[in-house]
């Protein structure tokens, strides 16, 4: 029997059908507003407390800027576990019960996760900066798929030296080329952008949590509690079993009705109906044996 190979296990084109690229797309998509929003408040957040520390209001602002951070790696590690395949859980490294505002305050510097949070958001700037190249290569490459369809036109790939780099699609020949060429450089885009996410991946997975070890204790025991209730039954099982075992000698002990008020001299010889009326037959005959010999 021949077994059909899945479309994303294909070498270079399987890319397209596997539905992880589409989800690291939106990723990088997401990642391109997120970065800038994350550089421009926690760069602020941090060069004007940093300023102002000389005063309480500094102390304020660096305070919120790491409560904000902690908050916005808590999203990543959210968004990470949706669209990059990780499965984290948050680090539980912040003591739940702490004595005064001092202390509570201290917990959230102490923790090694506000500053590992801390480093992704930095480095989120250079995802941001790095996720522009498959976006304009797919941005440029699928206008050219459709070339046999709307030439003559003019493709426009941006600008260079403040001229404008453009190609002028005129004739079929032409189309199908720009065909190819948009063929090339989505594939290239989409292979980039699965790097990009793996990247991303190992980032989220060193800096924004734990993986979660309590999936196979949850599976142990949920097939605990499935293998429960059919222990239960079978040991219900056994004691019916044993109940029926029980009654079965009592009933054996009784004999039958019909064997027990059928005549000996009812019985045709040689019937070997079963082994008891053998027997009763045999007993039968020897009396009228022992009266033709004497």
């Amino acid at each position: 029997m021949v077994s059909l190979r899945s479309p994303s296990t294909l070498p270079v084109v399987g890319v397209l059908a596997d539905g992880r690229t589409y989800r690291h797309l939106l990723y990088l998509l997401l990642a391109i507003p997120l970065g800038f929003v994350y550089s421009m408040l926690f760069s602020f957040g941090f060069m004007f407390g940093l300023v102002f520390s000389a005063v309480l209001v500094g102390f304020v602002i660096l305070l919120a800027t790491l409560i904000g951070a902690r908050i916005a790696a808590g999203f990543e590690r959210w968004l990470a576990n949706r669209l990059l395949g990780t499965d984290l859980d948050r680090y539980d490294d912040v003591p739940a019960d702490t004595d005064g505002a001092v202390a509570g305050v201290r917990k959230y510097v102490d923790a090694a996760s506000t500053w590992r949070g801390v480093g992704f958001l930095s480095l989120k700037f250079f995802v941001t900066v790095v996720a522009f190249v498959p976006l304009v290569a797919l941005a440029n490459g699928l206008p050219l798929l459709l070339a046999p369809l709307r030439y003559p036109y003019v493709a426009n790939f941006g600008e260079s030296n403040g001229e404008p780099v453009t190609w002028a699609i005129d004739t079929l020949p032409e189309a199908l080329l720009a065909v190819l060429l948009g063929v090339v450089g989505v594939l290239v885009a989409l292979h980039v952008t699965n790097f990009v996410a793996y990247v991303c991946r190992q980032m989220a997975t060193a800096l924004l949590g734990e993986p979660r070890t309590d999936e196979e204790a949850s599976a142990a025991e949920s097939a605990a509690d499935d293998g429960g209730p059919v222990t239960v039954d079978d040991s219900s099982g056994s004691d019916d079993s044993s109940g029926s075992d029980d009654e079965a000698p009592a009933a054996e002990s009784v004999p039958p009705e019909p064997d027990e008020f059928i005549p000996a001299d009812a019985v045709e010889p040689g019937s070997g109906d079963d082994t008891g009326s053998a027997g009763d037959t045999g007993s039968a005959d020897e009396p009228v044996r022992d009266d033709g010999g004497s």
